[in-house]
């Protein structure tokens, strides 16, 4: 695995929450914010928005993705059978 990608897994899921969870600190439903964010903590870590293009094609839509994907884990987890 790539350091990109442990970059981007790592803060996907420190960074991405559902909606149920927006109290959780710097938790955020807006994509483009989520997306700034990503942009700059990669930039800290010396890894260039070229480099996460490069592994998630379109940032904006794998976030989006991610996010609807915690949505969607969360209303399950919460609906009794």
């Amino acid at each position: 695995m790539s350091d990109v990608r442990e970059f981007i897994d790592f803060w996907i899921e420190n960074s991405v929450h559902a909606v149920e969870q927006y109290r959780t600190p710097g938790a955020s439903q807006d994509v483009a914010e989520l997306t700034q964010r990503l942009v700059e903590a990669a930039k800290e870590q010396d890894i260039s928005e070229a480099d996460l293009q490069a592994e998630m094609n379109d940032i904006s839509e794998y976030i989006g993705e991610r996010l609807r994907a915690a949505n969607r884990a969360e209303r399950e987890r919460r609906t009794p059978t």
